[in-house]
């Protein structure tokens, strides 16, 4: 997943200045020490690298369904205001609505009822608002200023389940990855545990290390035998 902030004039090569000295004829370029530069991978920005934070969601579902009960109850409210000023009377709800209201005190169960319901619901879009979700992605350190990357978790498992394959002795493999750590489940049909533990941790670590993520997760391997059939 890429997250892209600039625009399209920044990917284009820029034009260079030479100039030509006019004692040794020979031309060079401002601030560019040769071929080899050019060449030469672009380093992280300063500070970029080890400070991305986690991918903000758009939060999509919960802003549309407030939005339409915001409209449908102003809507609603708005009309019935408006014909009570045009002498008509006023619906059955808002006047059962303002009744209830004026009588009813303020430690009826009902009341409290309504105010928790109300309070959880605001909490929850508070939590919402704060939060930046989409924990499924995790950030990727930065070779760009301008680029943001992100490495879904089951590409990840995937990844580090192809790496942990490779090991001489293990049969099968579970890994699950989450943000802070990776959990390896290995079945081991030869060779000593302890062997293939130690091959697995460093095989694992190096794949770590490899996924570009901005908080490598800490590594969690077990490795078991198969138990007997029948």
């Amino acid at each position: 997943m890429s997250e892209y902030h600039g625009s399209e004039s920044t990917t284009r090569r820029l034009p260079v200045l030479y100039r030509v000295e006019p004692d040794s004829g020979t031309e060079y370029a401002p601030g560019r020490s040769g071929a080899a530069e050019d060449s030469a991978p672009q380093s992280p920005a300063q500070g970029e690298e080890g400070t991305n934070g986690r991918f903000w969601s758009a939060r999509r579902v919960p802003a549309a369904v407030v939005a339409t009960l915001l409209l449908v109850g102003a809507g609603t409210l708005l009309y019935d205001v408006a014909a009570v000023r045009a002498h008509r009377s006023a619906l059955s709800w808002r006047r059962s609505l303002a009744r209830q209201l004026a009588e009813r005190p303020l430690d009826d169960t009902w009341v409290l009822v309504g105010a928790g319901i109300a309070a959880a619901l605001g909490l929850w879009l508070l939590l919402l608002a704060l939060t930046p979700g989409l924990r499924a992605v995790l950030p990727m350190r930065r070779t760009h200023s301008d680029v943001r990357a992100g490495l879904h978790r089951a590409a990840a498992a995937l990844t580090l389940r192809d790496r942990a394959m490779e090991v001489a002795g293990v049969g099968s493999v579970r890994v699950r990855v989450g943000r802070r750590r990776a959990e390896v489940r290995a079945l081991v049909h030869f060779r000593e545990l302890d062997d293939v533990r130690a091959d697995l941790d460093a095989t694992l670590t190096d794949a770590i290390h490899r996924l570009g993520l901005t908080r490598p997760p800490g590594l969690s391997v077990r490795v078991a035998r198969p138990g007997r059939k029948g």
